[in-house]
């Protein structure tokens, strides 16, 4: 069973970038799509960005699309989104996702594995 651990949240001032990680813990992530999403306060958890199993398509919201960028390293197990010109809606508890299937995370956003998240915070 994939266990995620994400990292590389923070604090970082508007316009800044920051780059999350997340690896498998426990086994490798081989056929999992990947994903983000985040719960900023006070709304409900959303869709971020997803990448295929092959790393050759990677799906973006309308909110990050121009300014995240989600990447993976199958030999390494570890999913990125690397963020930048971040605003202060970005504010917000990340969320590493895994499935199967692509459209778990890309559509009905109920992928079957979560890691625990990771705080990012943008301050003016």
């Amino acid at each position: 069973q994939v266990q995620l651990v994400e990292s590389g949240g923070g604090l970082v001032q508007a316009g800044g970038s920051l780059r999350l990680s997340c690896a498998a813990d426990g086994r490798t992530f081989s056929g999992y799509a990947l994903g983000w999403f985040r719960r900023a306060p006070g709304k409900e958890r959303e869709y971020v960005a997803a990448i295929s199993w092959s790393g050759d398509s990677a799906y973006y919201a309308d909110s990050v699309k121009g300014r995240f960028t989600i990447s993976r390293d199958n030999g390494k197990n570890t999913v990125y989104l690397q963020m930048n010109s971040l605003k202060l809606e970005d504010t917000a508890v990340y969320y590493c996702a895994a499935d199967l299937t692509l459209m778990r995370i890309t559509i009905t956003s109920n992928p079957s594995r979560w890691g625990q998240g990771t705080q990012v915070t943008v301050s003016s």
